[in-house]
């Protein structure tokens, strides 16, 4: 019965009406309710009291990073707020860079260790000084944000080297005049230029390739070549796909879960809070295709092969209607489309994701 449910509800989703409308990129600015919430959920799941947005007013005098002369994180972004509504033209674009230059520096700073165990969570920062894609990427469109500049978030699925992934980063990117312009706190200079991108374009979330002038993406391509659009064609990621994020990599890193975490090995428990974790997050975004593909291999680590060949199918879907199945999505459905019904060995129970 779920399984069917699930089918129902990618048809309905995958329809042109339901697909017609852009979703409203995610307002994150700093002050804001919504980067509030995400940073008390974290906070409350460490059982860590305060508030992020204090550590982080806090670290912009310890680091002594400034944007301008604020002598205080709100004072600096409220000026530079004022200057950006003043300006026009180049001279608003070279705010953008300056101040997207000044975030991507003092995120660096802030928060100097990368990990991909922890960093997802705001509470990592306070507590080990860690970050990783989406938390950094998410302070960063935070700050540009507050700053009055037109910022957010999109998904990586080919570096700049021209490495795929199975939608394994995120970005931040800020708009200027002539396009978008991404700012990664992984990269060592502010400006990245990572080849694959998934964001909302054409009445659904898309993989597109940028095309870019310089570090500026001024069209996107779509990977099924159905067509190409300009930079104002893409819309950021909302904030339902933004917390469907969280949760995502709260499943996948949880200990003993799917990637076996912590214990080098998934365990009954573990693969139940990844479960519990992987299907918030397809609540919170039906149409996550990373969360959808990885529900897939937890039901196949736990040993319901059919349900796992059945999920596998709907996130087929769901890439496929987005353009482009990655090839440990392809490896998947191809194990989801043998005959046979013998029980995974450990070999396949860890396979591609």
């Amino acid at each position: 019965m779920r399984s069917h449910r699930t089918l129902l509800l990618l048809t309905v989703l995958m329809t042109p009406t339901a697909l017609a409308a852009a979703p409203a990129p995610a307002d994150l600015h700093l002050g804001g309710p919504a980067f509030a919430a995400l940073a008390a959920e974290s906070y409350r799941r460490a059982g860590l009291d305060g508030a992020f947005a204090d550590w982080l007013n806090a670290a912009y005098l310890r680091t002594g990073r400034l944007l301008g002369n604020g002598k205080t994180l709100t004072a600096a972004l409220e000026a530079r707020h004022a200057q950006v509504l003043a300006a026009s033209g180049t001279r608003r674009d070279r705010l953008a860079l300056d101040t997207a230059a000044w975030a991507h520096a003092f995120v660096k700073a802030a928060i100097p260790r990368f990990s991909l165990e922890r960093g997802y969570e705001f509470a990592s920062v306070p507590a080990y000084g860690e970050r990783q894609c989406l938390l950094q990427s998410t302070i960063i469109a935070a700050l540009l944000q507050r700053a009055g500049l037109d910022a957010g978030l999109v998904m990586v699925w080919k570096s700049q080297t021209g490495q795929e992934s199975n939608l394994g980063h995120v970005t931040s990117v800020v708009r200027v005049s002539s396009g978008d312009v991404q700012v990664d706190a992984s990269e060592p200079t502010p400006t990245a230029t990572h080849r694959g991108l998934l964001a909302w374009v054409d009445g659904g979330w898309r993989f597109v390739t940028p095309v870019f002038r310089g570090d500026v993406m001024t069209a996107y391509t779509r990977t099924d070549g159905k067509g190409r659009v300009p930079a104002a064609g893409l819309t950021f990621l909302n904030l339902a796909y933004v917390r469907s994020q969280y949760d995502y990599y709260r499943a996948e890193r949880t200990v003993g879960g799917v990637l076996g975490t912590g214990s080098g090995h998934a365990t009954p428990a573990g693969l139940t809070t990844s479960e519990a974790l992987l299907r918030r997050s397809l609540r919170e975004e039906p149409r996550n295709a990373l969360a959808a593909g990885v529900l897939g291999t937890v039901l196949r680590k736990q040993g319901r092969l059919d349900a796992a060949r059945t999920q596998y199918r709907a996130a087929a879907a769901l890439y496929r209607a987005q353009g482009h199945l990655p090839p440990g999505m392809t490896a998947n459905l191809t194990w989801a489309d043998s005959t046979g019904g013998r029980p995974a060995s450990m070999t396949d129970r860890t396979g591609p994701v």
